[in-house]
């Protein structure tokens, strides 16, 4: 919109004209002086007459092609009138200017220094012809791309990263995309959070997933034996979930996936570390509906064990569905955003536990089992403190019980991931829905992988707690010890 007095009073006036009712707006000049979110409803032929009318005020954003960045000297006649002159042909030409700069008792006198963005490179070609044919003029910087657009349209440089990182994407995904983004800052701002810092998280996030494929990507792998002729496998990628294999001779399982975008990277690293081990893949356990548990799921050919409410979660794309943060924009928004940087393929074959529950284990239902090797392992119904319809794996056989995201040895846990992991918790508040239910529901599985007591294998009599992030690790008093040792390999 025009950064003069009124202009958002016509705006709204054409909305109420036509039977609209706005629901949200939002407009901060710290972030871009000429970018207005609104979200209303109206009936279909009033929202088109609105759309019709705002587009033709000029008004209406409708593309987020990259607007050309032009800095330049520009040397004007020393006499009255000459800049009104030059901003008569900037305007004429649509030139949205950023910076501007002259002073008669400088060092250069002559010299007019002017950085602006237009619409397109016809426009600032023929800006250029206009200025040269009256100014002598030295091109300072001249982009086509959108990289060097400035803050003045914020959000349209905002979208040329966003398309930076995910590639191409189409234009009315990208302008409902921004829309959302905008709601959080909104959001986040009045809990007093820099909406600035709330974009710069975001880039920097999907820039981390992206460089740590392909030669960036590592994985920490720990491998453990857990009866004759069986071993457990816990593969650690640079962000998000771990990976957990259970291998035997004739079969293995898989629980969890991890991000979609590492799986090209995550297969050739298990495929040269652990031959054969995806050959004899049965099926998959997916512990619940977050990216990094379940966004490879689609990518291998079996089937996939999981919640029913994991499975509307993934339908209706937000983690906070099924619980008492399901209205939160932060939530629903969060996970539009990783499911997009992390290249989201949700499981296609999927296998829906029933809610029955068989018996009790503690205090958690058991709604299923999956078995591995003769050996039965146990699915148990959570609470739903960090998701709803998360579900943890538990053998008593076996010493193993996988705790998802409610008990993860956060001591253990990398730097660097730790960072990457942030993010959730600046764009939600909590990567918990319910955080007082995640408590409790932390303390009942511990108290789970305490009570059992056994010999395993070798010298091992206590639990496995598999974390949903982090390293396998044992109880010792009332801490998470690593178990065994962590090897670093290094991808392709």
């Amino acid at each position: 919109m025009p950064d003069h007095p009124g202009a958002l009073q016509r705006a709204s006036e054409v909305i109420r004209r036509h039977g609209g009712n706005i629901n949200r707006i939002q407009f901060d000049r710290r972030i871009d002086p000429v970018t207005v979110f609104f979200e209303l409803t109206a009936p279909d032929e009033a929202r088109a007459q609105i759309h019709r009318e705002l587009a033709g005020m000029g008004y209406l954003q409708s593309t987020l092609k990259p607007a050309s960045f032009l800095k330049f000297w520009a040397f004007l006649p020393h006499r009255p009138g000459a800049l009104r002159r030059f901003l008569e042909i900037t305007t004429a030409c649509n030139a949205n200017i950023a910076y501007i700069d002259f002073d008669d008792r400088g060092s250069n006198p002559d010299r007019l220094t002017v950085s602006l963005s237009l619409d397109d490179s016809a426009a600032t070609d023929r800006l250029l012809d206009q200025l040269k044919s009256r100014y002598p003029l030295e091109i300072l910087e001249y982009d086509t791309t959108g990289k060097n657009l400035d803050d003045t349209v914020f959000y349209l440089r905002f979208a040329q990263e966003i398309r930076r990182i995910v590639g191409d994407s189409e234009e009315e995904f990208l302008l409902s995309l921004l829309g959302d983004i905008n709601h959080i800052a909104q959001e986040l701002s009045k809990l007093g959070q820099d909406p600035t810092t709330v974009f710069e998280q975001i880039l920097h996030n999907g820039d981390i997933l992206k460089e740590t494929t392909g030669p960036g990507f590592y994985v920490d792998i720990q491998e453990i034996p857990v009866a004759d002729g069986m071993m457990l496998y816990c593969l650690q990628p640079p962000c998000g979930g771990s990976v957990f294999l259970i291998d035997t001779p004739d079969e293995s399982l898989m629980i969890d996936t991890g991000y979609g975008i590492y799986n090209r990277d995550m297969v050739s690293v298990i495929r040269n570390r652990i031959p054969g081990v995806l050959d004899r893949l049965k099926e998959i356990v997916i512990t619940h509906a977050d990216a990094d548990h379940c966004g490879a799921g689609g990518l291998f050919p079996v089937e996939s064990v999981m919640h029913p409410g994991t499975q509307e979660i993934i339908r209706v794309a937000n983690r906070a569905y099924g619980s008492r943060s399901e209205a939160s924009i932060l939530e629903e928004v969060y996970t539009t955003l990783i499911n997009l940087f992390s290249d989201f393929h949700p499981p296609e074959k999927v296998r829906l536990l029933d809610r029955a529950p068989l018996r009790l284990r503690n205090s958690f239902p058991v709604i299923g089992s999956v078995s591995i090797g003769g050996v039965d392992l146990e699915i148990l119904e959570g609470k739903g403190g960090h998701q709803h319809g998360q579900v943890y794996v538990y053998s008593s056989e076996l010493g193993l019980l996988f705790t998802a995201d409610t008990a993860i040895n956060f001591r253990h846990i990398s730097e660097e991931r730790s960072r990457y992991n942030s993010l959730a918790v600046f764009l939600v508040t909590s990567v918990n829905v319910d955080s007082d239910v995640a408590r409790a529901e932390r303390a009942a599985l511990l108290e789970l992988a305490e009570s059992s007591r056994g010999t395993y294998h070798g010298d091992r009599t206590g639990c496995l707690v598999c974390g949903g992030h982090g390293p396998v690790s044992v109880l010792s008093g009332r801490d998470l010890v690593p178990y065994g040792t962590l090897v670093r390999i290094d991808g392709e």
